[in-house]
C-alpha cells in the first residue's frame, strides 16, 4: 500500500480506506500521526456522514498550504 510522502490533496478520498470508508491503516506504525490525533466528537461528526464531510472539508482548506 503506498504512502502518502506528499500529503493528501484535499477533497480527495484517502487511498487508504476500504470499500466501506474504513481505514486500512489503523493500529499500524504507517498510519499519519494526524489520523490518530483527530479524535471523533459531536462538532466534527454531526448528525449524518454528509455534516462530517463538510466539516472535514472545511479542515482541509484551512490547513492547506
Amino acid at each position: 500500500m503506498p504512502g502518502l510522502p506528499q500529503g493528501k490533496p484535499a477533497g480527495v478520498p484517502c487511498p487508504h480506506l476500504s470499500t466501506d470508508w474504513r481505514c486500512q491503516l489503523f493500529g499500524l506504525p504507517e498510519r499519519p500521526a494526524v489520523c490518530g490525533s483527530l479524535q471523533p466528537s459531536h462538532e466534527m461528526c454531526g448528525t449524518d456522514r454528509q455534516y462530517a464531510m463538510r466539516w472535514l472539508g472545511r479542515l482541509e482548506a484551512d490547513t492547506a498550504s
